[in-house]
C-alpha cells in the first residue's frame, strides 16, 4: 500500500479545515496557499470530499468549503479510503476483486488479512482532531 499524493493532501486540507472550522467557509485559493498546492489540484481533492459529504462549498463572495461535521467524526482511515480506494497491502484483498483462485492454498493469504486488520484499525482509530493537536 502507497498512500498518493492526493491521499496525502486530502489529509492535510482537512486538517486545515477542522482548524478553521470557526471561521466557517474557508476559500480554496486561501487553503491552496497555506498548503502550496496548486488550485487546479485543489479543485479535485475537493470535489471529491464534497461527493463523499466530508466537505461543503458555498460559491460567491465570502464563500469556500469547510467540514460537514466536528474533526472528532472523521477518521484518518475514511479520508483515505474516500481518496485513495483501497488501503488493502494486496490486490487479492481488495473489495469487489473476488476471491482468488489461490486462496485455498495461499500459506501468505493470513499475513496479508492481518496486514490489512492492522492497517485498517490503526488508520480508523486516528481522528482528524488528533491531528490538530
Amino acid at each position: 500500500m502507497m498512500i498518493s499524493t492526493r491521499g496525502r493532501y486530502a489529509l492535510r486540507v482537512m486538517i486545515e479545515l477542522a482548524e478553521r472550522y470557526e471561521e466557517g467557509f474557508v476559500s480554496l485559493k486561501s487553503v491552496s496557499n497555506n498548503q502550496q498546492i496548486s488550485e487546479k489540484y485543489m479543485e479535485s481533492i475537493i470535489s471529491l470530499l464534497v461527493k463523499n459529504g466530508f466537505v461543503e462549498g458555498v460559491r460567491g463572495k465570502g464563500g469556500g468549503y469547510q467540514l460537514t461535521r466536528p474533526a472528532d467524526e472523521y477518521t484518518v482511515g475514511s479520508i483515505l479510503t474516500v481518496t485513495e480506494g483501497s488501503l488493502a497491502p494486496v490486490a487479492c484483498l481488495e473489495k469487489g476483486d473476488g476471491e482468488c483462485h489461490r486462496s485455498c492454498d495461499c500459506k501468505t493469504l493470513p499475513i496479508w488479512q492481518n496486514l490489512d486488520k492492522i492497517i485498517n484499525e490503526y488508520l480508523e482509530s486516528v481522528k482528524l482532531s488528533d491531528l490538530c493537536e
